[in-house]
């Protein structure tokens, strides 16, 4: 018996959902993508315990995301973004976005005189309640962020992760005492979730993402109603859409692109510098662990339809349009999979899921020490 506990777009436990049909029913998981520093400053600066939380800047109204800050000890600041991973412009970047967030005269005024001393990514499943697919089948029970179980309003999914590992060794202790792990004895652990603390969570605020669809102002509205209401509207669940499938061509983008922010590598930073600061390492003569199927796909008709989204939506310059080495005048892809901070955005924004994010061979990836 295995209990699958991969992470947010488990290579795993994608694998499992397709061969079991397991979200059959359900709503097409959505995500998040989060993108956080860790900054040193003056100690006066904020007092220990001290939470931000911002909504929209600087955000277009049609895009989903907002910024926090969180004062540690010892004049720490742990400073972050989330954008949501349905947005509709192509040439949409979150890590751009979140460096603009930080010229904010607020925030630009609590990073004064300090420094970035780490970096990370993580993309977050917030597709709720009615996206989380059945956890148990043969043999196999899964937990966590690879069941997509967080709270998409309070962007809280740690005690989540542990309530189910216990709900699961217990389904999984009965099965084995029992001398039965089939899917009926296993199906236990789906009522677990559905009877305990997990369901009485996530169920109030299972169409909240979905809300957002509708852009910032109907997203607010809904958030605070449901408070109320416990979720409900006139049409439960609120349909979604994965993320890749909202994604516009590039022909269709409603206003030109912002600008990229300024970088001066003191309050903003370009990627390949964030990269060294989240201590990303992998042997440089390991295979890649970002498979693109269809390398050929990337360099024509994604050029063409979407301008290489890659290129935009990964927060760790991973991905990279160039000239033909082989003498043509064209482009071809290539790939930095030594910078890859493992945050799965590839494998869930990509367009033409032709990307699969698998573990590195030999191991590797980031370090995230006081993240």
């Amino acid at each position: 018996m295995t209990i699958f506990a991969d992470g947010v777009r488990g290579n795993l436990t994608k694998t499992l959902v397709r061969r079991f049909a397991l979200d059959e029913g359900r709503l097409p998981q959505v995500y998040a993508l989060g993108v956080k520093e860790l900054w040193e400053v003056p100690q006066d600066r904020m007092a220990p315990g001290s939470v931000i939380h911002t909504m929209g800047f600087p955000l277009r109204l049609e895009e989903f995301g907002g910024g926090f800050i969180y004062a540690l000890p010892e004049g720490r600041l742990s400073v972050g973004f989330v954008a949501g991973l349905d947005y509709r412009d192509p040439r949409f970047d979150p890590h751009a976005a979140f460096q603009r967030f930080k010229l904010h005269p607020l925030v630009r005024g609590l990073l004064a005189d300090g420094q970035m001393v780490r970096y990370g990514a993580k993309a977050l499943p917030e597709g709720g309640w009615h996206a989380v697919p059945r956890c148990h089948m043969p043999g196999a029970l899964i937990a966590g962020d690879a069941a997509g179980l967080l709270n998409s309003m309070r962007l809280k999914g740690i005690h989540l992760a542990m309530r189910s590992g216990m709900y699961a060794a217990e389904a999984a202790f009965n099965a084995v005492r029992a001398g039965d792990p089939s899917e009926t004895r296993l199906a236990s652990y789906g009522e677990l979730i559905d009877g305990g603390s997990i369901r009485s969570e996530l169920y109030p605020v299972r169409n909240v993402h979905q809300s957002f669809g509708y852009g910032l102002p109907v997203g607010l509205a809904f958030s605070a109603l449901s408070l109320v209401t416990g979720g409900w509207w006139f049409r439960d669940p609120l349909p979604a859409r994965a993320g890749h499938a909202r994604m516009r061509q590039i022909g269709a983008a409603r206003r030109a692109a912002d600008d990229p922010p300024a970088v001066d590598r003191r309050l903003t930073f370009d990627k390949a510098t964030n990269v060294h600061h989240s201590g990303t390492s992998h042997g440089e003569d390991q295979p890649s662990h970002l498979l693109v199927h269809d390398t050929d796909l990337c360099r024509t008709r994604c050029l063409a339809e979407y301008q290489n989204p890659c290129t935009r939506f990964c927060p760790a310059n991973v991905y990279e349009i160039i000239d033909a080495t082989d003498g043509s005048d064209g482009k071809q892809l290539q790939i930095n999979a030594s910078n890859c901070v493992h945050c799965k955005t590839c494998d869930i924004m990509d367009p033409y899921q032709i990307i699969d994010w698998v573990p590195p061979e030999g191991g590797g990836g980031p370090r995230y020490e006081g993240m």
